[in-house]
């Protein structure tokens, strides 16, 4: 896809992943394309959106036309057929879908929509296929929001960063995703949005215990804007780069997470906040809030980096040392500026 020629010759996509982002991804790909592939674990789904055409677990009001998709289990055969693979699978979950995966990718193009850390690695989903599939990060790609895929579902007008290596790359892999309810940006920022994107989800969950506890929107203001400064710390002392953090894939996705009805990280910080278990509120909720592996992953990650991160250490500590959240976040304001 780096020459002329591949670029010309028109590459396939096929989408791996069953959620409500991955249908709504799968919404646009196949409006823009004359048909893509869908990698999906289970065959009584495939069955189920061949009939009914659509995806009665997540975004169920989205239609598809049937005869545009390439419906499989077998993620072997997916990477065979398509050159470009389109991984919108929540993390805690991304190495079981993996597994089955031998055959090479040499060539392939990857594009990661995921939004979290791969568990016990504690590597972003672009370092993990360079490591364990030797996929060279010129044939990577990251797209990143601020969208949620219910509003995508609503087609209410959204904006997504396509970010790549190469801005040729990046212009081209956002072609696909262009409708009259997505516009699209471009990028070469791939460590930044990808760390970016998952470090927002720490502060949605921070969020929402804050609203939880029935702190308001003028705390919240505060609580948010020391968490853009946390991320630009990190970014800085990790991986030193010219970025804008006041840009809509940064500081927007940080919003949108932070403050959306839709915000699953949000909505789970609200329950801790409310008092529930971090059991008993990942039991209530029907998906992945990606804020609970990411803050533990990156207390991992910044050992060795020591980044001053008062909110996600907070965060952590509510999580994964059972420290009372009312007593967490009032030693977290004495912090913040």
């Amino acid at each position: 896809m780096s020459t002329n020629a591949e670029i010309e010759k028109k590459p396939s996509i096929a989408v791996v992943g069953s959620g409500s982002w991955a249908t709504a991804l799968a919404k646009v790909l196949h409006e823009t394309q004359d048909s893509i592939g869908w990698c999906l674990r289970d065959p009584e789904l495939i069955g189920y959106i061949k009939k009914y055409r659509h995806n009665p677990n997540y975004l169920s009001a989205v239609e598809f036309d049937v005869k545009k998709l390439y419906l499989s289990v077998d993620i072997n055969e997916v990477a065979k057929l398509y050159d470009i693979l389109l991984f919108v699978i929540p993390s805690t979950y991304f190495q079981a879908w993996l597994e089955p995966l031998s055959v090479s990718l040499e060539g392939k193009f990857i594009i990661s929509a995921i939004k979290g850390i791969v568990p016990g690695m504690d590597c972003t989903i672009a370092e993990f296929f360079n490591q364990q599939y030797g996929v060279p990060f010129d044939r990577i790609g990251i797209v990143s929001g601020p969208t949620h895929a219910e509003e995508v579902a609503l087609e209410r007008l959204s904006y997504l960063t396509i970010s790549c290596k190469d801005k040729l790359q990046a212009k081209h892999v956002a072609s696909y995703f262009e409708t009259h309810y997505i516009k699209t940006n471009i990028g070469t920022d791939i460590y930044g949005t990808e760390y970016s994107a998952v470090l927002k989800n720490i502060y949605a969950v921070a969020s929402g215990i804050a609203h939880g506890l029935n702190y308001g929107d003028n705390f919240l203001a505060v609580l948010i804007s020391n968490a853009q400064r946390e991320i630009e710390r990190f970014l800085k002392k990790t991986y030193p780069s010219k970025r804008r953090l006041s840009t809509s894939v940064y500081l927007g996705d940080l919003l949108v997470t932070c403050y959306s009805q839709f915000s699953r990280n949000r909505t789970f910080g609200t329950m801790i906040g409310k008092g529930y278990s971090v059991k008993s509120a990942m039991l209530e909720m029907s998906m992945v809030a990606e804020g609970y592996n990411a803050a533990k992953c990156i207390w991992e990650i910044n050992k060795k980096y020591n980044v001053k991160m008062p909110i996600a250490n907070a965060v952590y500590n509510i999580l994964y040392e059972n420290i009372s959240p009312a007593i967490e976040m009032k030693l977290l304001t004495a912090k913040l500026r």
